[in-house]
């Protein structure tokens, strides 16, 4: 009787690591799936992705570039980026934020592609969410840095491990 009980209870485990490793097979398939829904999208499919030129030139639209003047620049208003830390030079392009804060404008390019588009200090947002997410959702999709799935079995099994503790050992 102890080893029928001991057959089911492996039959048990064998069903329920097949089971996820089938959901997790699956969850990879449609992330993999180009126009699926995406964490990434808020739940929602996104408008037609964005590309850099387009994203730099909606934050442009925006917030467009100024030149640097000691002579015509407030006496209380910053003179150094928050970004890389550095004074403010005399015709260097600055981008000034409808928030009132100002960077110069390759940093603040640079910050809005590879983060969310917010201010670096306050964190208003510089462009829509929609815009925003699309741009990041095209650049994740070209990226080579987006992690892939590469058909290894050993992080399911390391994942299965620690969720079902040492049962699982009698099986690999």
């Amino acid at each position: 009787m102890a080893a029928l009980a001991q057959l089911v209870s492996h039959i048990y485990a064998t069903t329920l690591i097949f089971l996820t490793l089938l959901v997790l097979e699956l969850a990879v398939l449609l992330r993999c799936l180009p126009g699926t829904l995406s964490p990434l999208c808020g739940g929602r499919k996104l408008r037609r992705p964005t590309t850099a030129a387009q994203f730099l030139d909606l934050v442009e639209a925006r917030n467009p570039t100024i030149q640097y003047s000691r002579a015509a620049s407030k006496k209380r208003e910053c003179t150094e980026c928050a970004v890389c830390l550095s004074e403010f030079e005399e015709g260097e392009e600055l981008r000034r934020l409808l928030c009132g804060h100002t960077f110069h404008k390759g940093c603040l390019d640079t910050w809005l592609q590879q983060r969310l588009a917010t201010c670096p200090l306050c964190r208003s947002k510089v462009l829509p969410d929609d815009v925003a997410a699309g741009f990041h959702h095209q650049q994740m999709q070209s990226s080579s840095l987006r992690p892939e799935y590469d058909g290894s079995d050993e992080e399911l099994v390391f994942l299965l491990s620690a969720i079902h503790g040492n049962s699982l050992h009698r099986f690999l």
